[in-house]
């Protein structure tokens, strides 16, 4: 399969989590069950108040990511620990918001982390994550049970260690795969592109709910080198079309904080709102049946796909309909949602090879939501401005566009499928990026129609204030503990088509005709 081998710096909080064991759930699935170091480092020797001081600069939980470990999860099991990880993700929005709201305890206790917040929350963990073990083998699935339950320890990461230095991301013109395996994204940046991060975070996190952005997240635009690379060269059986798909920009803000495709059958799976254009039926509880009936905000009509992604907000101090909600102010995402200027869908073809039909259903994420903790081998997020799409593209942070220039999220979904499964247990493994180098998908699997997204947001641009502090700051939603970190930015995408839609965008994109 497809990969990028050039290296990137490992976020601090990823290192936190410790080294990688391997977990083998049946049929031969070998996973990466992510080892946890000690949750909170003892402080004897220290005093006291260097050991209080310490305690109340924590600034977040980091938690292995046990979705992303499950590649083999029987289809019978599925649903189950579908809900049990979205009990998980829930878990950890708890002790953040316990985190967050102690500060003075922790102050006065340097324990109080590890035996209020960290210790429990591990014993949560535990029990549900042996839940997904007993759902796993009630089917006749298998899993290393010890290491599955080494993943229960979370660690706190310091407020001087939730930012790595800030490095740009290339989309290199075309949304090539970057990064490694199923999950790289269109990273083709040289790594030291971007300008480097500015102060570290204040105590308090930043941002109008204290959880992010921070001054460290946004760089001005015009003062980070190019990073854009060439795309690759086009073959004989190069599919040099495209297909456009005209949908809105959710002008009628269907908005809702669930994510049916990795938490089914869960409300606020998400914990974060989320901007839906095409099917406008979609929520924990859409079936496939249910959104064939669904109507779509489309021109096509025969385009029932669901586009969705996480709202952008600028913290001015607004108080939204969320305000008071579960994945709205409750969570940590708070301000003015805005509404994209304009939303371009546009499917393209590969440089190597014919593409073949998406299957109906197919579901696709890109990015990842968690890279604070996570770290980045699954980013796909990429921001600019009008006017530097084609030079600069950022992943770690938010730009600060020059006068009369808009901030634009750009992104480029997998474009290699594995011919046979239109969903994976991590939602990840069905679907790889092709080679950024020749474009040729790897492993077998096959080059569909890429789908690729450019949102732009007329936004005041920000400034930095000398005590480190963001005015108008602007950040897309999230979890709460990621601090709303550029990185996090993601994409999901259910394709669904009447009338042989899928195969006329095909056949377009094939032709190498410009169709809508």
């Amino acid at each position: 399969m497809g990969r990028n081998d050039r290296k990137r710096r490992t976020p601090l909080a990823t290192k936190a989590i410790a080294a990688s064991a391997a977990l083998a759930l049946g049929g031969g699935g070998l996973l990466w069950a992510q080892m946890n170091a000690s949750a909170h480092e003892s402080n004897s020797g220290q005093n006291e108040t260097k050991a209080a001081a310490a305690s109340a600069q924590v600034a977040t939980i980091a938690c292995p990511d046990v979705g992303q470990q499950l590649t083999n999860v029987p289809q019978k099991a599925r649903q189950g620990v579908a809900v049990e990880l979205a009990n998980l993700d829930k878990q950890i929005t708890e002790a953040y918001a316990r985190l967050a709201s102690t500060r003075q305890a922790q102050a006065n206790d340097a324990s109080f982390v590890q035996n209020a917040i960290v210790g429990p929350l591990k014993e949560k963990r535990a029990a549900t994550i042996d839940r997904i073990r007993i759902d796993i083998q009630r089917v006749g699935g298998s899993v290393n049970a010890t290491a599955l339950k080494q993943l229960a320890a979370c660690t706190t990461q310091n407020a001087t260690n939730t930012t790595t230095a800030g490095r740009g991301g290339g989309r290199g013109n075309g949304g090539k795969g970057g990064g490694k395996n199923n999950g790289g994204g269109q990273n083709t940046a040289a790594p030291s592109a971007s300008a480097s991060a500015s102060a570290a975070p204040p105590a308090n996190n930043g941002g109008q709910a204290g959880n992010g952005p921070v001054a460290a997240d946004f760089v001005d635009i015009t003062k980070v080198a190019n990073n854009v690379l060439a795309k690759p060269q086009n073959s004989g059986q190069a599919s040099t079309g495209t297909f456009t798909t005209k949908c809105g920009v959710n002008a009628n803000k269907n908005h809702n904080t669930d994510n049916v495709i990795v938490a089914p059958g869960v409300t606020n799976g998400a914990h974060h709102e989320h901007d839906y254009v095409g099917n406008q039926k979609v929520n924990a509880f859409s079936t496939n049946d249910s959104l064939l009936a669904a109507p779509s905000s489309c021109q096509n009509q025969s385009d029932l796909s669901s586009y969705y992604w996480p709202v952008v907000r600028v913290q001015d101090g607004s108080q939204e309909f969320d305000a008071n909600a579960d994945g709205g102010g409750k969570e940590g995402n708070v301000g003015k949602i805005l509404t994209a200027q304009s939303a371009t869908i546009k499917y393209v073809g590969s440089p190597a090879a014919k593409v073949v039909a998406m299957p109906q259903f197919l579901r696709i994420i890109t990015g990842d939501a968690k890279t604070l903790t996570n770290g980045l081998a699954n980013a796909n997020a990429h921001w600019s401005c009008t006017g530097f799409e084609s030079k600069v593209q950022l992943t770690e942070q938010y730009p600060i566009c020059p006068q009369g220039s808009n901030v634009v999220r750009t992104f480029a979904f997998q474009s290699c499928w594995d011919g046979v499964n239109i969903d994976s247990a991590n939602h990840r493994t069905h679907v790889a990026f092709a080679d950024p180098a020749s474009g040729v998908c790897g492993n077998g699997f096959k080059a569909i129609p890429q789908l690729t997204m450019s949102l732009v947001y007329k936004i005041t641009p920000p400034t930095l204030q000398a005590d480190g502090t963001v005015k108008n700051a602007y950040a897309v939603d999230g979890f709460p503990e990621q601090l709303h970190k550029p990185s996090t930015d993601h994409d999901d995408f259910i394709s669904v088509t009447k009338n042989n839609l899928a195969a006329k965008i095909a056949n377009c994109i094939n032709a190498g005709k410009q169709c809508q």
